[in-house]
């Protein structure tokens, strides 16, 4: 029995992802289980050759160092052997995958789960949180420029975004980070994973105060002669004609008189 295949056993059983630290310490765990089985001898369950097959010492001294070393040689049988799957640690841990090849046989299990685009603002305001996290509401909209509450609450709803707790700041407001789902989607396994995450964490950003916040702009915009001009204010009441006065010896004609009157 090596290392590798306990780590396999492991993996396949479990529902969730097992993290490195703590592959190790299920290992060690089986291993003081099995000694301790074995000093108490005079036990009529224990069989002293149940884990004869089991290197007690070298598995007793499991290290996360070991762990890698052996999900590694896991994914090298794998490629070698042309296998569907392999192993991928993301931020809960290790998992298998099944590899992008067969991802078009596999979406078949799940017909309910369809494919969904994010539309420009969304991924405009999803990439703020996921290189500022965490990050209110405030600031987000001080630097996209327009009001964020549709687009936080889409990506709410889409388990991309999550809320983080409370700003230490006047009304407490709300913060917002990325969650597992996050990284798993992108496959990626932290915030320092993403593109040119060293500049763009730290790069000054505009502050709230400064910016005044626009309407939230909708998040479809239809093109060419589609677009939709804005509405143009209602009309006020014309302005009032200015009458040419007459001059100082203008006198008003009188009505000529009818043909009754004249006779």
């Amino acid at each position: 029995m090596d290392l590798s295949a306990v780590i396999e056993a492991l993996l396949v059983a479990s529902e969730e992802p097992l993290p490195t630290s703590e592959l190790a310490r299920l290992i060690r765990a089986r291993v003081a289980e099995i000694e301790d089985e074995m000093g108490d001898s005079e036990d009529e369950g224990y069989d002293p050759d149940a884990h004869a097959d089991i290197p007690l010492k070298q598995f007793g001294e499991t290290a996360e160092e070991d762990v890698i070393a052996a999900i590694a040689e896991l994914n090298h049988q794998y490629e070698v052997t042309g296998r569907a799957f392999l192993l991928m640690e993301r931020s809960k841990g290790w998992k298998i995958y099944t590899r992008p090849d067969y991802a078009g046989f596999a979406r078949h299990l799940f017909p309910g789960h369809k494919p969904r685009k994010l539309s420009g603002p969304a991924l405009e305001t999803l990439a703020i949180i996921a290189y500022r996290q965490p990050v209110t509401k405030a600031a987000i909209e001080a630097v996209r420029g327009v009001s964020c509450d549709g687009m936080l609450q889409k990506l709410l709803d889409l388990e991309l975004v999550k809320i983080g707790g409370r700003a230490d700041l006047p009304g407490r407001p709300l913060l917002y980070q990325t969650t597992d789902y996050f990284f798993e989607h992108f496959g990626i396994k932290n915030i320092d994973e993403l593109p040119n995450a060293a500049e763009l964490r730290y790069v000054p950003l505009p502050q709230p105060e400064e910016h005044p916040v626009a309407e939230e702009e909708p998040e479809d915009q239809p093109d060419g002669d589609e677009a939709q001009l804005p509405l143009a204010n209602p009309p006020k009441d014309p302005p009032a004609v200015e009458q040419e006065e007459p001059p100082a010896d203008f006198t008003t004609p009188e009505p000529e008189a009818s043909p009754q009157e004249q006779s």
